[in-house]
């Protein structure tokens, strides 16, 4: 009975020495093994042996990219600007030594690293600069950290800005800011709109007077030259000169009469004697 006992006994150690001296290492991770509480070697996916009781398992090491979220995070810019910014960060472990032996927790080191790296950078930029540069920004975040990173056996792919937002109280006086600058351009284009329609209207009047210039000395040499050619052709003969001139009073008075400040038109009552009149004066002259 003694002997089954032992034998029951054995059999347990057997399964339990066997149980922990083989492990499967799955893709995608390494097995950091200890051999009296140091550091022996990693175990690559797929079987591997260790001595049982001697050597143990210290941390299973993922070695697929890590996603990383940053918290966002308040930041001052040059200007004074209160901001909000958060970012995520794309790392591997290469290196599954180093980052269990060389830093407490890499991940939230690596975090926080990336948190105090990003406001440093935003707090030398002014507020437009940090609002319009996200690529001058990522490549400057990760040039910064990617040494620190390489000490911890990690290494940096990837840090995406994901938001980079003025506080509520920026954003309003932005919004104000820019709704005073569409109003001062359309001041500026209504006022610009309105001088070249006066220079138009000007240049209109302009061109309007002297054509009308044009016309009136066209005219007085028109009417010189036909009482140059009457004055020679009636000599004493008064009947034509009187028509020429009748017909011209008589479209004047016409001329007259549509006047809106026209109220009466008086003709004389001996329209040819006042004729003869005229013409007399002419032939004086």
């Amino acid at each position: 009975m003694e002997a089954l006992y032992i034998l029951v006994i054995l059999a347990v150690l057997v399964i339990v020495t066997l149980y922990k001296g083989i492990n499967i290492v799955p893709q995608g991770e390494e097995w950091v093994v200890e051999r009296l509480g140091k550091f022996s070697r990693t175990l690559s996916p797929g079987l591997n042996i260790i001595i049982p009781y001697i050597e143990s398992i210290r941390e299973r090491v993922s070695t697929r990219d890590l996603i990383l979220d940053i918290p966002e995070q308040e930041v001052i810019t040059k200007d004074n600007a209160v901001i909000h910014t958060n970012a995520v960060t794309f790392a591997r472990v290469t290196n599954p030594r180093d980052a269990i032996y060389g830093i407490e927790d890499f991940k939230a080191a690596i975090q926080q690293l990336v948190m105090t790296t990003l406001r440093s950078i935003l707090g030398e930029m002014n507020l437009d600069d940090a609002l319009s540069n996200r690529e001058q920004i990522k490549t400057k975040l990760k040039d910064s950290i990617i040494d620190d990173v390489a000490d911890w056996g990690v290494t940096v792919k990837s840090v995406e800005i994901q938001d980079i937002n003025p506080s509520p109280s920026m954003q309003a006086s932005m919004e104000r800011q820019a709704a005073a600058e569409r109003e001062r351009r359309a001041i500026e284009t209504t006022a610009e709109g309105n001088k070249n329609a006066a220079i138009l209207e000007a240049d209109g009047k302009l061109e309007a007077a002297k054509r009308e210039a044009q016309a009136q000395i066209a005219l007085a040499n028109a009417s010189g030259e036909a009482i140059n050619i009457i004055t020679q052709n009636i000599k004493d003969n008064e009947l034509p000169a009187m028509f020429l001139l009748g017909d011209r009073y008589i479209s004047t008075l016409q001329e007259m009469s549509k006047s809106e400040n026209a109220k009466f038109v008086v003709y004389p009552a001996d329209l040819q004697s006042a004729i003869k009149g005229m013409l007399g004066n002419v032939f004086k002259k």
